[in-house]
């Protein structure tokens, strides 16, 4: 989609070489979605909105679908009975609205505009009345999920996240969230302006496929492991969560209540683990080294 990146005029500033050179350069494409949500006893009746969320264009109905799922809105595909894109209000149209019609038998969510949500490309689920109001509870029980996955797996998914990334190569400003195996392989990489979008997208796709749960499977993000992003990963049923950067207290909280193992700062050959250190299969440690964790 073209939308996924723009050309911008820049002034290139090289301090090194005492130069200032105008040039065209990509950055990231960040528009608004709308997630509209109604039931088929709406009829032709408008969708009410749900969510506005800053995101880069592309894989916008999965990244509804996720939203819904990771939210609590929905359980599974069957809870939908369509979704598509629709004409907004701009001119000429852009297509940045979702329109949802929820399966017979499932509530629709509050659309009271006191309680809205809206979220941006920097934060997850903001404005909501109370933590109490976005601790959404999963269907999924990961505390007795057996899994177990090498530390030398993990070490090595930030590179095979990276060379995914084809947008952020061109732009170097876009987060992502990729799925992988307990082997290392990739099964879905998404990208967004905000870290929750590239999640949800992940989470829609595996949604629409009927993956759900998703055991045996890792969630890697390319930033910090926030309260919301874990949420996500226990919504979809994902045990382990690794982020190459830093996790919250939130995140660590919850990641320990779900049962789910928490990595951060993965980076090259080191890691914390911060939850479920008992499925990070770890080397055996050198006799003058010091014992590893059990």
């Amino acid at each position: 989609m073209g939308r996924v990146t723009d050309r911008r005029e820049i002034v290139r500033i090289d301090l090194s070489a005492s130069t200032a050179v105008r040039r065209m350069d990509s950055v990231s494409g960040e528009e608004p979605l709308e997630i509209r949500v109604g039931t088929r006893g709406d009829g032709n009746a408008p969708r009410r909105p749900l969510a506005v969320t800053m995101r880069t264009p592309g894989d916008d109905i999965d990244l509804a679908i996720g939203f819904l799922l990771t939210e609590g809105v929905i359980r599974d595909a069957a809870d939908i009975v369509t979704a598509q894109l629709c004409a907004g209000t701009d001119t000429p149209n852009t297509y940045n609205v979702v329109d949802v019609v929820l399966a017979d038998g499932v509530p629709a969510p509050d659309t009271d505009p006191a309680r809205a949500f809206y979220t941006t490309s920097s934060c997850g689920v903001c404005g909501k009345a109370s933590i109490d109001a976005i601790r959404t509870k999963s269907a999924w029980h990961l505390a007795d999920d057996p899994m177990t996955v090498s530390a030398e797996v993990l070490a090595g998914l930030p590179d095979r996240l990276r060379a995914a990334q084809q947008t952020f190569a061109r732009t170097g400003g876009l987060h992502a969230a990729g799925l992988f195996t307990v082997g290392g392989d990739p099964v879905l990489v998404r990208e967004d302006v905000g870290r929750h979008n590239a999640v949800d997208k992940v989470v829609g796709r595996a949604v629409a496929e009927h993956r759900l749960p998703l055991r045996d499977h890792i969630l890697l993000v390319s930033g910090r492991a926030s309260f919301e992003l874990t949420q996500k990963a226990w919504m979809a049923g994902i045990p382990v969560l690794a982020a190459v950067s830093a996790p919250s207290s939130l995140a660590v909280d919850l990641a320990q209540e779900a049962g789910m193992t928490l990595v951060g700062f993965l980076r090259g050959a080191t890691m914390n683990v911060y939850s479920g250190v008992h499925r990070v299969t770890q080397p055996q440690p050198d006799r003058a080294a010091s014992p590893a964790v059990r």
